[in-house]
């Protein structure tokens, strides 16, 4: 479905009212917990420059690379021709069974199938806060997309990006032209049920896929294949599961044992596959790791490995473990000086505590921002308490000390719809790019924009915050 013109020149009021009449009730459920529009709406896209849309249509390739070459990394570290450091960050707090399970040939050369960065504009361009390979948000972004090319408006990736990318996603997983595909959403990750029952109508609906968003319980295993109920009745077999659960979770998913003997032994494939180091974000650390450049470098190649390098903000685990007297932690600088041991930190004023902290992964506090501390945002004692806290926990769940890089300023309109007027926010905005993996490509099927107020330091959905798909404009950010 192409963006037609037919409401275009609709009245910025008459715009917003069509875009809270017909984004469907019930779809974002969860979000600010209520029914429908629970966040502000734009009249219009989010405006990119051709600059900075060209920049982030290209990084899907790049991402793609980099997760096949910390998934190889892995291994040989596994097999013991990579440092022995890799595996361990990687392992640290995982039971064994999610271990083995990232070591099964059965998937051992896979990568997932989907790829979203959250990536923060700034004034020099972007850099990545987030990289998720199980992301939520596929429903919002594909409904938002069809509801503005309704107006007239062109987003990128026009009505059906979202949609058409990930048939082709799944269809290469699994091989066949029109595969069935299962989206499996667990209870733990129910808040996104209902966009993700909208995606799996709207690939029907679009002839693109018989795609079905089940409970883990609904789904029906027999020794030669896995099957789901429909509506009418009927059993289809299921030739994809799309895994949308965390791992962390896996021992409370009804039925995971056969779903996972299933894709193991060729009954069904799976997307994501469940390897939990490929969801750590300590992988932005070993990315700047100085003793594995010469691995990225050799995997990447030019220009990818600057890419990422510059992408991928300054990262390090918080490792507790002491270093020798005359050791620094590489590459950590503050205040202009060499940080010998984590202690440095704590001395530190605000304006120097350009750091956040956040929990790597495998944790319910891993994701939506649930874990992130800005450390200039705390008081001295606040800010140690944050670090030890960070420091303690690894044996369980590793914590990283990441460099903060504040969002450059953007004025977006949106209505108020308690005093039905425009107004302009001053915001800083997250754009959220989604990719789907075909082969060896990893392309583009659209790009969300949040904006939050701009003294908010952290950008996630909320109420008052903008959410909008993109489009592209000479006049764009």
């Amino acid at each position: 479905m192409s963006c037609s013109a037919n409401l275009l020149t609709r009245t910025a009021h008459e715009r917003v009212a069509y875009l809270r009449e017909n984004l469907a009730p019930g779809l974002f459920r969860g979000i600010g917990g209520d029914e429908g529009v629970a966040w502000r709406l734009s009249p219009e896209p989010f405006a990119l420059s051709p600059a900075t849309f060209g920049r982030i249509e290209r990084l899907g390739n790049d991402l793609l690379a980099f997760y096949r070459a910390a998934n190889k990394l892995y291994l040989q570290s596994v097999k013991g021709t990579a440092p022995a450091f890799v595996a361990e960050y990687l392992e640290r707090g995982k039971p064994e069974h999610v271990i083995k399970l990232a070591r099964q040939n059965r998937w051992k050369q896979a990568v997932p199938g989907v790829i979203r960065p959250d990536l923060i504009l700034t004034d020099g361009g972007f850099i990545a806060s987030e990289l998720d390979s199980v992301p939520g948000g596929m429903g919002f972004v594909g409904a938002m997309s069809q509801t503005y090319c309704e107006l007239g408006d062109e987003v990128v990736g026009e009505a059906d990006g979202m949609l058409e990318r990930f048939a082709a996603m799944i269809a290469a997983t699994a091989g066949i032209e029109r595969p069935t595909v299962a989206i499996v959403i667990s209870d733990e990750s129910g808040d996104y049920r209902g966009e993700m029952e909208w995606f799996a109508q709207a690939l029907r609906d679009g002839g693109y896929l018989d795609a079905y968003s089940v409970h883990p319980r609904d789904v029906v295993f027999t020794e030669e294949a896995l099957f789901l109920r429909v509506a009418d009745g009927r059993e289809e077999r299921i030739d994809v599961v799309y895994r949308f659960f965390e791992l962390f979770d896996l021992l409370n998913v009804p039925k995971q044992e056969l779903l996972l003997y299933a894709a193991r032994h060729g009954r069904a494939a799976m997307t994501p596959p469940p390897k939990a180091h490929l969801e750590e974000k300590l992988l932005f650390a070993l990315l700047h790791h100085g003793r594995l450049a010469a691995f990225w470098k050799a995997e990447l190649g030019e220009p990818a490995f600057s890419n990422l390098a510059k992408l991928f903000p300054e990262t390090w685990v918080l490792d507790p473990r002491p270093l020798p007297p005359q050791a620094t932690i590489a590459g950590l600088t503050a205040a202009g000086r060499a940080v010998f041991s984590w202690e440095d930190l704590v001395p530190l004023g605000k304006s120097d505590r350009d750091f956040v902290v956040k929990p790597s992964g495998f944790d319910p506090m891993a994701w939506g921002s649930r874990g992130v501390v800005v450390a200039n945002d705390l008081t001295r004692e606040a800010w140690e308490q944050a670090l030890q806290h960070g420091l303690a926990a690894f044996d369980e769940t590793p914590h990283i000390l990441q460099r903060f890089h504040k969002g450059r300023r953007v004025k977006i309109d949106y209505l108020d719809p308690a005093a039905d007027e425009l107004r302009t926010m001053d915001g800083r905005v997250r754009l959220s790019p989604y990719y789907f993996v075909t082969g060896d490509e990893a392309k583009l099927g659209g790009i969300l924009a949040t904006v939050a107020p701009a003294d908010k330091r952290l950008i996630h959905g909320m109420s008052d915050a903008i959410m909008a798909p993109c489009s592209v404009r000479d006049d764009g950010a």
